[in-house]
């Protein structure tokens, strides 16, 4: 049964989410083209994507659609060799859109335990396979190349395990609820509200950029923790202006305000403070021990295996791609709702990435090599795990030790 809200029910705040989409999260501009993927449930918030694109001017717009069903179906009956084969031909395509100027969009929202219970090692190989695959396109979007955005949909997969005792359409319509409120399709004129938003983030940016601090330092239950701080680095968060010019919010929600760690530098212990939704599985009370950069010991009371296949995707996978900042006092986090889905999770709460850095988070462009001296991370993975609350304290530390507070109670100390 499709639980997909109808156009009669929906269409005003659906419109309001697509409307942002394409104008605050792509910013896209007259005679750029659009590629687009999305989940097929999700045809209702594409189609509406797709009209606000033309309308803004888009000369064309590609939609690719995926199926979980057809997911599953590859798991219970392809060929075990089938796991280390991807789509290179397609994401070639999507990289030579790119590099001709299309800008990407990415509607979000899927079954948070699709794969939980499909072997960890064919999930951990499909996805290094897709990973390694979709390398070319994905360079362009971490190097902010292009504008792209990421923007939610309720899935009904989704609903049903966010609001597991609410009936199915109860579920999709409190998720929906949820999501216009954390992406303020609700306030009285959502682009107004998204500018005052930007703005504040811009202005956190520019105090921790002031700051230069060399390192920081989470302390709370399970965590004791220092993050060492890439040379050059730079805050970012909110809208920022990719490299054709165009101005625009990779993630509709966003909270956060992040930067590149030093991928040698990160030492001690930290606990997940919320579970994390990986590739169709969920993994909970993460509990890692770093060295030199890198995970020597890893634990988890719930996905062990996935989390060990994912730290082993290669060898950046074990070290820092990301660490960012976010008050708890934000929407996400005031809403008492875990999402199982990263796009808003790590929204509600300070967190790490493993894997690939964020090349734009320098204070400079600089070439690969360059961006490697620096500290910068490589991997063909980013997966995002959140480690604050308000228990969690965060410091920032100069390259004498002397320590600012930066987070107590889970906010911004002024």
């Amino acid at each position: 049964m499709d639980f997909s809200p109808s156009p009669t029910t929906a269409d005003t705040r659906m419109d309001r989410l697509a409307e942002l989409a394409v104008h605050v999260g792509l910013g896209l501009v007259p005679g750029q083209e659009l590629v687009m993927t999305a989940p097929v449930e999700a045809l209702p918030l594409a189609r509406l994507i797709t009209e606000h694109a033309y309308k803004a001017g888009a000369t064309l717009v590609t939609t690719i659609f995926s199926d979980e069903r057809s997911a599953l179906l590859r798991y219970q009956h392809a060929r075990d060799e089938s796991f280390d084969v991807s789509a290179p031909w397609l994401f070639e395509g999507m990289a030579a859109a790119f590099r001709g100027g299309a800008a990407r969009l990415a509607i979000v929202g899927a079954d948070p335990a699709l794969l939980s219970g499909q072997d960890p090692a064919k999930v951990a190989r499909a996805n290094r396979a897709q990973s390694i695959a979709y390398r070319p396109a994905l360079d362009l979007i971490v190097d902010s190349h292009i504008n792209w955005t990421l923007v939610p949909f309720a899935h009904p997969a989704w609903a049903r395990a966010v609001f597991p005792d609410a009936t199915p359409e109860d579920a999709v319509r409190q998720l929906w609820d949820a999501i216009y409120a954390t992406t303020r399709v609700d306030a009285p004129d959502p682009i107004a509200a998204w500018a005052v938003h930007n703005a504040k983030l811009k202005a956190r940016q520019d105090r921790l950029n002031e700051q230069r601090f060399h390192a920081l330092h989470f302390r709370g239950p399970g965590t004791d923790l220092i993050v060492g701080l890439a040379e050059g680095h730079a805050w970012m968060g909110g809208a920022s202006r990719a490299k054709n010019g165009i101005y625009g919010n990779p993630n509709i929600p966003t909270e956060e305000v992040f930067t590149t760690p030093h991928r040698a530098m990160t030492r001690g212990t930290v606990s997940a403070t919320k579970p994390l939704s990986h590739q169709g599985t969920l993994i909970e009370g993460i509990q890692v021990r770093f060295e030199a950069g890198a995970i020597v010991e890893a634990k988890a009371t719930r996905g062990q295996a996935v989390l060990e296949q994912m730290i082993s995707t290669d060898s950046g996978a074990r070290m820092l791609g990301e660490v960012a900042l976010v008050p708890s006092s934000n929407p996400i986090s005031r809403s008492g709702i875990l999402f199982l889905n990263t796009l808003f999770d790590e929204n509600a709460a300070s967190h790490i990435a493993l894997g690939q850095a964020y090349s734009k988070c320098f204070v400079d462009t600089f070439s690969e090599e360059e961006l490697v001296r620096r500290g910068a991370n490589r991997s063909l993975i980013h997966v995002d795990w959140m480690i604050g609350s308000p228990e969690v304290e965060v410091d920032g530390l100069d390259t004498a030790g002397n320590r600012t507070p930066v987070m107590r109670d889970g906010e911004w100390v002024d």
